[in-house]
C-alpha cells in the first residue's frame, strides 16, 4: 500500500476547522496528506462532482463522483462520509474496485448510535403520549387527563419488525433490550443474531401482522423501492406504527397516506422522503398522526469528528494490515 499516490488523501467534504485539522494531522502521522477538493459540500447526501485533484490520490474521502472513480486505477480506496453508498451500490463499480485489490467502507458506525436512539425517542414519544400532549399545548391547550393517561402504551413485550438489519438495527435491538421486546429483523442473509429472530422474507406477510412497530432501515436499489407499499400495509394491525430512518424512496407515499387517514395504521414517523426538502405543500405534512423530523436522524453534534476519526482507524489498517480490521467495510 505504499505508492506515493497512496498516500495522498483527496476529500471533497467541507469539514468543520478542528475537524479538518484533526484529519490532516492524523494524515500526516501516518505520512499522508490531505488534498481538499475545490468544490466542498457541508452535506453528507451531497453527490461529488468530477474533480482533477482525484487523479492524483490513491485514497478518496467523502463523496467522490463514480464514474470518475471507475477511470482511474491508481484509486484504491474510498470511504464515503454516509452510512448508505446507493450511488456506489454498482456491479460495475465494485468489480473495478475489486479487480484493483482496493476497499470501499461507509460510515456506519458513525450514525448507528444516533440513528438508533432517534428511532427509541419516537417510539417512547408515541407510547407516552407526547407527541400529543404537545399539540394540546401549542393549540387549544386542553387538559386531556383521562385520554392521554389510558391512551398512554409501554413498549414492554411489544414486538418489532426491522426492515433491513446492518449496523444501526444491531445499535437500536441493544437499546430496546431492556423494555423485553420481541424483535424480528428481515434482511437478504438469515444467519442468527443474539436477541433478535432473523426470518426470510417469505414470512414477512406473517411478521407484518405481528408487529407493533416496524423499522424501516432499508437503502435505496431496485429491490427496495416502494418495498412499503398498500398490499404490505393491509398486513399490519390497526394500532401497528411505521418508522422510516432508510430512505424515502422504500416507501409508497400515497399508500401510507391513505392508509393513515383511513385508520389502517395508527401513525407514522418520517425522517427521510424521495424529495428532500419535503415541498410545504405535500400531503405528509398534514397527513393524520404523521410525524415528520427533516432527514436528522444520524445527527450528532460532532458528526464531522467522528467521521475523520472513523477514516483515520481505517487508514491505520490500510495502511499497515493490508486492510484486515477495518469498520464497516463493504468490499
Amino acid at each position: 500500500m505504499s505508492s506515493s499516490k497512496t498516500s495522498v488523501i483527496w476529500c471533497n467534504t467541507k469539514f468543520s476547522a478542528d475537524a479538518a485539522r484533526l484529519l490532516e494531522e492524523g494524515a500526516r502521522a501516518r505520512g499522508c496528506r490531505v488534498v481538499f477538493s475545490e468544490s466542498l459540500s457541508a452535506s453528507v447526501l451531497d453527490a461529488g462532482k468530477p474533480d482533477p485533484l482525484l487523479a492524483g490520490a490513491g485514497i478518496a474521502l467523502g463523496q467522490p463522483d463514480v464514474a470518475q472513480c471507475m477511470t482511474l486505477p491508481t484509486l484504491c480506496w474510498i470511504e464515503v462520509s454516509t452510512a448508505g453508498y446507493t450511488r456506489y451500490d454498482r456491479e460495475d463499480f465494485q468489480n473495478i474496485l475489486r479487480a484493483r485489490g482496493g476497499a470501499f467502507t461507509n460510515a456506519s458506525h458513525v450514525f448507528a448510535e444516533p440513528c438508533a436512539q432517534h428511532v427509541l425517542a419516537m417510539m417512547l414519544a408515541f407510547g407516552r403520549q407526547l407527541l400529543q400532549s404537545h399539540t394540546d399545548q401549542i393549540t387549544d391547550r386542553s387538559w386531556q387527563y383521562f385520554q392521554r393517561r389510558y391512551d398512554s402504551r409501554l413498549l414492554n413485550g411489544e414486538t418489532v419488525l426491522m426492515l433491513g438489519y446492518g449496523v444501526i438495527g444491531r445499535r437500536l435491538a441493544e437499546l430496546l433490550a431492556p423494555f423485553d421486546m420481541r424483535i424480528l429483523a428481515v434482511r437478504r442473509r438469515a444467519r442468527s443474531e443474539p436477541g433478535v429472530h432473523i426470518i426470510p422474507e417469505d414470512r414477512l406477510s406473517a411478521a407484518l401482522a405481528e408487529a407493533d412497530h416496524v423499522i424501516n432501515i432499508l437503502s435505496d436499489n431496485e429491490t427496495t423501492r416502494n418495498y412499503v407499499n398498500a398490499r404490505r400495509l393491509s398486513c399490519l394491525k390497526p394500532s401497528a406504527k411505521l418508522y422510516n430512518i432508510g430512505r424515502g424512496s422504500t416507501v409508497d407515499h400515497r399508500a401510507l397516506i391513505e392508509a393513515l387517514e383511513t385508520g389502517r395504521l395508527a401513525a407514522a414517523y418520517l425522517d427521510v422522503f424521495e424529495t428532500e426538502p419535503l415541498p410545504p405543500d405535500h400531503p405528509l405534512w398534514t397527513a393524520r398522526n404523521c410525524f415528520i423530523t427533516p432527514h436528522t436522524a444520524g445527527g450528532r453534534r460532532d458528526q464531522d469528528e467522528a467521521i475523520v476519526r472513523h477514516f483515520l482507524q481505517n487508514l491505520a489498517a490500510w495502511l499497515n494490515n493490508n486492510g484486515e480490521g477495518m469498520i464497516d467495510r463493504i468490499l
